[in-house]
């Protein structure tokens, strides 16, 4: 059932134009266009925060990398193996966090529990300029992760509570096109830092101003509120509920979209009980699904920690290597956001993160086999374009296929939880320098890994839901009997997967 009730109306009207009068069609059309408008709507209200949000969390966590090339390594005495433990400490937390933080959040309003988590890594991130010791890295990244890790599934979740299945993608990608925008500002950031008269890089904090600089001669620091506790303090004033609570809507809108969404889940079960949560657990598509997404976060998470170092070792400069960082993260941006679009516009999800693991393969490829510092860079690029976008469209197509509310929600934190643990991988493969071959065939290996578990799986579902549609036309059962299977999840013979 991934398209919207409207739409199915608008397909059901096609069907039967012999024989519906003009006036009958074109209430199909204003029902269509007051959907487009209503979702708009919606867009304004809820995107542009969260993914403003996304990017603060993103920025966060990924400075490091650009601060190791900046000065940072010498700072704290980051030899051998020390650079790569410090990154990987952080993904222990934050993917341990992650399911009992949707679940708190179903108990909770999201206004109350999001904004709660951005307090407790925005305080984190102020006091991290006080870092002066491999061994203080080490807590504050544990803590980071911590206190970060509920924000991404979250956010995912929030997602999913207010658009229908088949419009989830494009709103995933609008935020999550927000991380690569805080690659390309923390590249932009770190290269002016590095050429500020009289400054080292050698803070952790980020963001849209300089929380604490040190002086060559090390007198003095200062240090500023990190922008994300400002954020969050907003966020428990502006941020919106659910549909039933927008005061942002009309009552005949706020009417439209939980009847849009009912409908949309077939009226499966919103409510808490533990059996959803099993539900999550003990399904293996779950975990197929983890396995698509860790192929392609492991590659995600490299770029964001090794791009600079990556391209500073071609034999750019450190202060070029900062800015050369940013042209993969925006070109990986753009495509993210038209990939989601026509991901929802075509209603498929498998043959996009297929597609996108095949195209960064080949970035990857170039970079394994390619010397010459141009080459390389374009293989960096490659590699971006085509594995930002498949994050978006997997988390959408994990999210849309999990029936009911809880389940959704447990799914979407074990496929971001379970899947966030390849960021450990990611944080020790890439140690051989100048051409880090280990690093970029270990990418290749993960990139493989996803176009197979792709394809398993959408093999999987068109096997399931032909079978759904041979036991609907043998048994008779349709809609008028949804309240039947109201607490099966997505094992109602009434819900469809997207392919």
């Amino acid at each position: 059932m991934g398209a919207s009730s409207l739409e199915k109306a608008g397909t059901a009207s096609i069907r039967d134009t012999a024989s519906h009068d003009s006036n009958e069609r074109a209430l199909v059309e204003v029902d269509s266009a007051e959907e487009s408008r209503i979702l708009k709507k919606l867009d304004w209200y809820l995107l542009p925060f969260v993914s403003l949000l996304y990017l603060l969390s993103f920025l966060d966590r990924s400075n490091v990398g650009n601060a190791r090339i900046a000065g940072m390594a010498a700072d704290l005495n980051l030899f051998g193996l020390r650079y790569n433990i410090a990154a990987a400490i952080f993904f222990i937390p934050y993917s341990l966090i992650e399911v009992p933080s949707n679940v708190i959040l179903k108990l909770m309003r999201p206004s109350r529990w999001i904004p709660s988590i951005m307090v407790g890594w925005g305080i984190v991130m102020t006091l991290m300029c006080l870092v002066n010791s491999y061994q203080g890295l080490l807590v504050a990244r544990f803590f980071l992760g911590l206190t970060e890790g509920g924000l991404f599934p979250g956010i995912t979740y929030y997602i999913s509570l207010w658009y229908p299945r088949q419009k989830q993608a494009k709103r995933v990608a609008i935020f999550f096109s927000a991380a690569t925008i805080a690659g390309a500002f923390g590249g932009i950031l770190a290269y002016g830092i590095e050429h500020m008269e009289g400054y080292v890089f050698s803070s952790l904090s980020s963001s849209f101003v300089i929380y604490s600089t040190i002086t060559k001669d090390r007198r003095f620091a200062w240090m500023a509120v990190d922008p994300t506790v400002i954020v969050a303090g907003l966020s428990y004033i502006f941020m919106y509920d659910y549909p039933e609570t927008a005061t942002f809507l009309m009552a005949e809108e706020r009417d439209y979209v939980i009847q849009l969404l009912k409908d949309d889940s077939n009226n499966l079960a919103t409510h808490f009980d533990m059996k959803f949560l099993w539900q999550a657990i003990l399904d293996y598509k779950t975990y197929l699904q983890i396995t698509v997404y860790m192929g392609v976060l492991v590659p995600v998470y490299a770029v964001a920690l090794f791009t600079p170092s990556i391209i500073n070792e071609l034999g750019y400069s450190a202060a070029n290597a900062q800015l050369l960082s940013i042209p993969p993260f925006v070109c990986g941006c753009l495509f993210t956001i038209v990939v989601g679009i026509y991901s929802d516009k075509m209603n498929l999800r498998g043959p996009f993160i297929a597609g996108g693991a095949f195209v960064s393969l080949i970035g990857y490829i170039v970079l394994y086999t390619q010397e010459a510092p141009g080459a390389g860079y374009a293989g960096a690029v490659i590699a971006c374009m085509g594995v930002y976008p498949t994050i978006a469209v997997n988390l959408a197509w994990a999210g849309g296929n999990a029936g009911g509310a809880l389940k959704r929600g447990v799914v979407i934190a074990m496929v971001i939880g379970i899947g966030n643990l390849g960021g450990i991988c990611s944080s020790f493969i890439y140690y051989d320098p100048p051409l880090y071959h280990h690093g970029h065939g270990t990418m290749m290996g993960w990139l493989s890994l996803t176009i197979v578990s792709s394809v398993v799986l959408m093999w999987r579902y068109a096997v399931i839901n032909r079978e759904k549609d041979e036991l609907c036309a043998r048994e008779g059962i349709d809609m008028s009997r949804m309240d039947e299977f109201r607490d099966m999840g997505d094992a109602s013979p009434l819900f469809r997967y997207v392919i």
